[in-house]
């Protein structure tokens, strides 16, 4: 969940007069407490209308331990404003079903959200998430405020509160990456509960408390001139009360036409 702001922010770079078309591969490989671990893999298509509006089509399957699915995303982006105060719309759709065992789920994530551009170097963020993913359903609210300093290094931290439905989650996130150099670190963390409390509703004591969640995230993204794109590697690792998930990601997007 920590690598989302950092893929809005940077997985599709501005749109030039020779990339206005991309093509995106991902894929990746996870390990998971008593398991034999999984994988998936991505495809996506981009398209900038302009360099201020940004539409991406993609597909999606991950098996994980005895659980399998399949996802199609519509994204979407629309920056208002001059080099003063900037708004940028955004919003993602992701929609599919799986499988877990022999009990089939449906999968379907909505995101939309504004990142506002106030001063020069700060901003403001500002999103909810509906969440329906087999039996887990709830909106999640995201604010967060972001610093650019020498025009280089990114800043971010957020704070998330689940609202209705049963996700319990309060997730602090914090990041920083560089950008615009040939060679961009990217680090992050997140922590907080991740599950809600299971309580008696007769005596209202807490039979089970919530799981909690720690998460950290380290990789780099860079152009690869002779492959005519930049790739981007992401190693993320999350511990919950009863188990650990360790996740090596890598995404490629390559510039079509000229």
């Amino acid at each position: 969940m920590a690598c989302a702001l950092f893929l809005v922010l940077v997985r599709a770079p501005p749109a030039t007069a020779d990339s206005s078309d991309r093509l995106l591969l991902s894929g990746n490989a996870e390990t998971l407490t008593d398991t034999n671990g999984g994988g998936g893999v991505t495809v996506g298509w981009l398209h900038n209308f302009d360099p201020s509006t940004l539409l991406e089509i993609g597909a999606e399957h991950q098996v994980i331990s005895n659980a399998h699915w399949s996802v199609g995303s519509l994204d979407g982006s629309l920056t208002l404003g001059g080099t003063g105060t900037r708004c940028t719309l955004y919003g993602d759709v992701r929609e599919g079903a799986g499988d877990v065992g022999s009990s089939a789920f449906r999968y379907s994530v909505v995101d939309v959200g504004a990142i506002t551009t106030w001063t020069r170097g700060w901003s403001v963020q500002a999103e909810d998430r509906q969440i329906d993913v087999q039996t887990t359903h709830g909106n999640l609210p995201k604010l967060g405020l972001l610093y650019l300093w020498d025009r280089r290094w990114l800043a971010s931290a957020a704070y998330s509160y689940s609202v209705g439905g049963n996700l319990g989650t309060r997730l602090t996130t914090a990041s920083v990456q560089e950008t615009g150099t040939a060679f961009n670190p990217i680090l992050g963390i997140a922590f907080g509960q991740a599950s809600p409390a299971v309580i008696d509703l007769q005596t209202g004591v807490v039979l089970a408390p919530g799981q909690t969640l720690k998460e950290g995230y380290v990789g780099f993204s860079m152009p690869v001139h002779s492959w005519h794109g930049d790739i981007t590697v992401i190693a993320d690792y999350v511990e919950l009360d009863s188990s650990r998930r360790a996740t090596l990601t890598v995404n490629y997007m390559r510039q079509l036409g000229r």
